[in-house]
């Protein structure tokens, strides 16, 4: 269930796995490297949450997305 004033946000499977990763404490080289990728790529993915959660960086991006309940 999402706390009011939570809005339901669609990512991709991959940018999901990638904030997992990254509110595990992961690095763009070190996502890269497990997920077979270019850190482009990754930053890539971690941008476009960015934009879908409407946040700024990688703290707003995990906590948006944990209280929004993707990263369950």
């Amino acid at each position: 269930m999402l706390r009011e004033g939570v809005r339901r946000v669609e990512l991709t499977a991959r940018e999901r796995e990638i904030l997992l990763l990254t509110a595990d404490g992961r690095s763009a080289p070190d996502i890269a490297w497990r997920l077979e990728l270019s850190p482009a790529t990754v930053n890539t993915h971690l941008l476009s949450s960015f934009e879908k959660l409407g946040v700024c960086d990688r703290a707003g991006a995990v906590a948006v997305a944990l209280q929004s309940g993707l990263l369950e």
